[in-house]
Parts: structure tokens; sequence; C-alpha cells
């Protein structure tokens, strides 16, 4: 028996998930509400939300930025360009997220903080600056600077994918007609390959709200932190884990809604 088109499967599928996942999410929130313990061990973990969300926007952005840079490298006609990002990618892909922040935390941070130190030694010695000691770069920037070099590399591979995937013709077109290299870029490619960009550049930022947590291992009072510190002088272990994996769920499911609704907008503009 032959199927249902997809097109009309998708407007008439219910997404009982959702209305499932909502309904645990009330009950939970309810119980919470009626419970002290809890109560308190939501209050105490809530405090690690805005340095998780703080992590993920500012790490996002630069590792977009940057992914951006190393894409359009990759696409240049430089064949010198195209190994270097090449290069980056396939090395910063191949060391995982945990090691790449204490990599960065303990060894990049005093190896930048020595460089720094020695461009800027006349002016040091001319008291125009100060030294710059290690304890004077955060943690938390360290873990963002992790997060965006990590991320970085993956995020460059959907934004090459994306231009590519842009119709040749259309460019050789757009040449025809006078615009220059940045002007076919801004007009015509970016505005075409967001489209196919924008689903896995999503999920992508999807796993980094998750991998912030990754940060606490530093001392990053973000969520995680916050919950283990919690359960560490409560002994309170079931509870405490389970408000922050509920609290985890509450931003990545509203986040995912959020994304899905904007390919839909930006889907449907394009039919139009």
């Amino acid at each position: 028996m032959p199927s249902a088109p997809a097109s009309s499967t998708s407007k008439t599928d219910f997404p009982w998930w959702l209305a499932v996942a909502v309904a645990l999410a009330v009950v939970a929130a309810i119980f919470v509400a009626a419970s002290d313990l809890y109560a308190q061990v939501f209050a105490t973990v809530a405090k690690g939300i805005g340095i998780t969300v703080f992590v993920t926007v500012v790490a996002f952005a630069l590792a977009s930025a940057i992914g951006l840079g190393i894409a359009l490298m990759g696409l240049s006609g430089s064949r010198w360009l195209r190994q270097i990002a090449r290069f980056y990618v396939e090395i910063i892909r191949g060391v995982p997220i945990l090691v790449l922040l204490f990599w960065i935390a303990f060894a990049g941070a005093p190896a930048f903080v020595a460089a720094w130190n020695t461009l800027t030694a006349p002016l040091q010695n001319a008291g125009l600056l100060g030294e710059l000691l290690v304890r004077d770069v955060s943690l938390l920037w360290r873990a963002i600077m992790a997060l965006t070099i990590g991320y970085s590399a993956f995020i460059s591979e959907v934004f090459r994918a994306g231009i590519q995937a842009v119709e040749k013709g259309q460019i050789e077109a757009a040449k025809a007609l006078g615009l220059t290299r940045m002007q076919r870029f801004r007009l015509i490619v970016f505005p075409q390959a967001i489209r196919t960009i924008l689903p896995p550049l999503g999920n992508d930022f999807v796993a980094m709200v998750k991998d912030s947590s990754l940060v606490s291992v530093l001392g990053v009072a973000d969520i995680t932190q916050m919950g283990k510190i919690y359960a560490a002088g409560s002994f309170r272990f079931f509870e405490t884990y389970s408000i922050v994996a509920y609290i985890y769920l509450i931003l990545t499911v509203g986040l995912s809604l959020a994304l899905r609704a904007l390919e839909k907008r930006l889907r449907r503009q394009h039919e139009e």
C-alpha cells in the first residue's frame, strides 16, 4: 500500500511527542514548586543559567565568525589559504572538546600570556603597560575560547557545504552583471546558502548548550557546577542531577522548537 506524500503527512501529523513533553514538563514544574527540597535545589542550580547562556551565546557567536572565515579561506583561489583552512579543520576536529578545554586553560593561556609579555616588553619597560599575569585571564574566558576554537572547525564545514550548494550558474550570472566578489557573496550566495546552513548550524548551537556543561571542570559557575556544589554538600545526588537534567532539557528543547519555527518561516518565504 503506497504511503501518503511527505507534504500531506507533515501537515496532518500532530506533534504528540511535544504534547507529552510539555505535559511532563508542567507536571515536573508543579512537583518542584510543591516540594521544599526540589524547590531549594532548583533555586540553587538556576543561579548558573546566566553563565551557561552567556558562555553559549558568546562562544557560538565567535565560533560562527571564525568558522565563516575558515570556510571562505577553504573556498578561496589561493592554494595556501585552502591548505591552512584544511589543516585547521582536521586538527581541531580531531581533539575532544574536553581535552581542548584543559589545553587552552592550562597550556594555551600561559603561553599566550608569555607571548604577550614578550611582545609588549618595550611598552612595559616604558611604564605604558603593566605585566599580564596568568591569573588575569579568567577561567570563564579560557572556557569560552576553548569552545570557540573547538566548534569553529565544525561550523566552518557547515558554512562551506552551504556555500557550495548554491548553483554556479547564479554566480556566473552575477559575474556577468559586474558584481564584485563581496557583492556576489552578500547579495547572491549567502541569502541562498543560509537556508541550507541554518538546520545544521542550529544543531551545533543546541550541541554547544549541552557541551557548555564541560566548563564546570574549570570551576566556572554554570548549571552543572552549581549542581555539583549542591550535591557535594547535601549528598542529594538524585534530586540535584534530576533538576540539572530538567533545566538543560527545557533549554535545548525550547531552542530546538524556536529554530524549527525559523526554518519553516524561511522556507515559506522562499516558496512565496
